[in-house]
């Protein structure tokens, strides 16, 4: 007696199991990726709390925090805690002589230090946005950037002052003050808060230290070029992932056709409308910060206004709410 031979699929049947293999590959997409994205916001908060404790640390050795940044060009924060993300060769490396003087080998973009600005720092990079370099040099964009306070960091009078009260306001808007900002064209004018101002006015718990900016696109955009000056700090003047733009000091330094409804930008800038950078990320719904105190906070874009803004100054006073939902 013959046995009978096992059927063959017929095309129907192998369609419809190509087709539920799709439908599960489908649903089981957007767990993987969700996945994915938790452990990457994961990372990128870690990479916050150690540049905060380096920041620390750095306070420890020279009793201040760094200088935000040094005018456009000589040198900003991320020089200044390498040593304390465990970069200490790249800092080793830097030439920090010389600064504000006419030999431009002393710049980040200079021959003396370009082996460090061209390199890729992993503390500085959150793992959900995609590197990139500005213009065609190879200097690297990151995305975490220090407090520059309430408005355009550049307005402030006298620059960058925590104590007089003597604050410009822009659009009335004004800023009291932050734990970092830019000096001015002289080493003299160099400005370094200390911890304890912070805690003495408006706390280390509700002042913000470090939050994070998207990367510019296309190589033309410098936001996240934080190597200089003027794209190390952030500010609060708009609300993280604002729709509004950001101001760049000028057109050429902004590119809005790579990435327009999440980066938005304008330039250049002007009195009433100063260079300012939004808190922006890769992350859905907010952006994630770290408070004076080093710990991580996730803030999201719903925040209300003021609170944003009280969360950036360290002398203004305010009083935010332990149980404000950020």
């Amino acid at each position: 007696m013959q046995s009978q031979g096992r059927k063959a699929f017929t095309l129907v049947e192998l369609l419809v199991v190509i087709a539920i293999i799709g439908i599960l590959i489908g649903l089981l997409l957007p767990a993987v990726q969700a996945v994915r994205e938790a452990a990457r916001r994961t990372q990128c908060n870690n990479n916050l709390k150690q540049i905060a404790l380096g920041m620390h640390n750095y306070q420890g050795s020279f009793n201040s925090l760094p200088v935000g940044a040094y005018s456009c060009c000589w040198g900003t924060w991320l020089v200044a805690t390498l040593p304390y993300v465990e970069q200490k060769a790249l800092y080793d490396m830097y030439d920090n002589n010389e600064k504000f003087m006419g030999d431009v080998s002393f710049r980040y973009s200079g021959v003396r230090n370009r082996p460090v600005s061209t390199s890729r720092v992993p503390t500085y990079t959150c793992p959900s946005d995609e590197p990139q370099t500005a213009f065609s040099d190879g200097i690297t964009c990151h995305n975490y950037v220090v407090n520059m306070g309430t408005t355009g960091f550049v307005v402030r009078n006298p620059p960058g002052d925590v104590t007089s009260g003597a604050e410009k306001d822009v659009n009335g808007v004004k800023d009291f003050g932050a734990p970092f900002t830019i000096s001015g064209w002289t080493g003299i004018d160099a400005k370094a808060y200390k911890i304890d101002h912070i805690t003495n006015q408006d706390g280390t718990s509700n002042t913000m230290m470090v939050s994070e900016v998207m990367q510019g696109k296309g190589g033309t955009d410098l936001r996240g070029f934080s190597w200089w000056g003027y794209a190390a700090g952030y500010e609060t003047y708009l609300l993280p992932n604002s729709s509004e733009p950001d101001v760049m000091q000028g057109a050429g330094y902004c590119d809005n056709t790579a990435d327009p409804k999440h980066m938005p930008c304008i330039g250049p800038q002007s009195e009433s409308q100063p260079m300012t950078t939004a808190a922006r990320s890769q992350h859905t719904g907010g952006v994630h910060t770290v408070m004076c105190d080093a710990s991580g906070r996730f803030v999201t874009d719903e925040i209300a206004l003021d609170v944003w803004r009280a969360l950036s100054t360290s002398n203004g006073r305010e009083i935010v709410d332990e149980d404000e939902d950020f």
